[in-house]
């Protein structure tokens, strides 16, 4: 495998040149956003292409909005991530402006911070809080709908992620066939668990199974931590982007790489934000743990996969930067995960596009970069 994919920690990131490079991005980003704010900073010319940009039609915002008020145990993770949403507050209101616009007003915010194309895909936690089976499918379908009409309106400026359904796992794989091969999505975006269930369960192989034949990748999107695990999360609030996300959706990916899904599925491609959701900085005591714990596991309990969990994911997985627009998570990545298998997020609404001139100010060659901003988002996700 080509060394540049296997940049891991020892071998690579804690040199003396990467932790001199470090610095410089540290220094250079820190300029660059000063000279972003004054005016002076010239725009690189090249298009930059966001891959994880939420959606939302007003259908499911309403729908959210009444299921707060349910009182299920199961979906108290729901709860804490959406009420803040309807809080009537100014800043409230505005996110939620930004989440079900799709036209004009998202537009002129594109052309304000230089952005080419928004890949867009349905909020967190999508349709998957929903007990009523038939309804999430409907709200999926409609959410695909809306984008799809966005697409065709502003075919230069969006692309589209499917929404589906786990909930129904053959629907669900159904509808992401549709928007495919109707609408020409790009692949599809589950928000990771639904309801406590994870992708390699076999319940939800027609999913994998519809993406493999496609060929399409599934942009495995975070949740809050399923209910099993939620609990020691909330007394800080620490249950959505703060960490929660992180350690339920790496939890999920790994799953899936433990549970043989790449050796069953050998098209499938995962989408990690937020860089790898943490699993680039972990990927040699993965590897070693997995190691130890197989060669002593005398009652059968440890997975018996075909390779090292590290080969899967650099195989399998590509990161993006959403919500992570820093320079040291935007070098490391490229150093373990190879300058190929990295793209540009924004994360809208949630974080401004303007955190693009941090990736700007990367002191990294412009060939690189481009790949970063929009040539790996074209190849990957066939982007027109």
């Amino acid at each position: 495998m080509d060394t540049t994919r296997r940049g891991f920690l020892a071998q690579a990131v804690l040199t003396p040149v990467v932790a001199s490079t470090v610095l410089q991005a540290s220094a250079a980003t820190t300029a660059g956003a000063e000279g972003a704010s004054s005016g002076t900073a010239a725009v690189p010319e090249f298009d930059r292409i966001c891959v994880e940009e939420a959606f939302a039609p007003q259908e499911l915002l309403d729908e959210c909005r009444r299921a707060l008020e349910d009182n299920d145990p199961m979906e108290l993770g729901f709860r804490r991530l959406m009420g803040g949403y309807f809080s009537g507050r100014p800043a409230s209101n505005l996110l939620l402006k930004r989440l079900a616009d799709i036209g004009d007003f998202r537009l002129a915010e594109m052309d304000e911070n230089h952005i080419r194309k928004h890949l867009l895909s349905i909020t967190a936690p999508g349709v998957q809080h929903l007990n009523d089976k038939a309804q999430a499918t409907s709200l999926a379908r409609l959410t695909n709908d809306r984008m799809a009409d966005a697409v065709r309106r502003h075919p230069t400026r969006f692309d589209a992620l499917a929404a589906c359904a786990p909930q129904d796992p053959p629907a669900a794989a159904r509808e992401i066939e549709r928007a495919v091969k109707q609408y020409g999505f790009k692949g599809a975006l589950i928000n990771s668990h639904t309801k406590g269930e994870y992708l390699d369960e076999e319940k939800f192989w027609p999913i994998l199974a519809t993406l493999d034949a496609l060929k399409v990748p599934l942009y495995l999107h975070p949740n809050t931590p399923s209910p099993q695990m939620l609990q020691p999360f909330l007394k800080h609030a620490l249950d959505s982007a703060t960490w929660g996300f992180a350690a339920e959706t790496s939890l999920h990916a790994l799953r899936l790489v433990m549970g043989g899904i790449f050796d069953r599925f050998a098209n499938l491609k995962i989408v990690l934000g937020h860089s790898g959701e943490g699993l680039p900085l972990w990927l040699d005591r993965i590897d070693d743990r997995y190691a130890f714990f197989s060669s002593h596991d005398e009652k059968g309990i440890v997975p018996r996969i075909r390779r090292k969990p590290s080969e899967y994911i650099h195989d399998h997985m590509y990161m993006t930067t959403s919500g992570q627009n820093y320079t040291q998570p935007a070098m490391f990545m490229m150093q373990v995960m190879g300058s190929d298998n990295v793209m540009f997020a924004a994360d809208y609404p949630y974080e401004s596009m303007a955190t693009r001139k941090a990736i700007d100010a990367l002191p990294i060659a412009d060939g690189d970069k481009r790949k970063l901003f929009s040539d790996n988002a074209r190849r990957i996700f066939k982007l027109s």
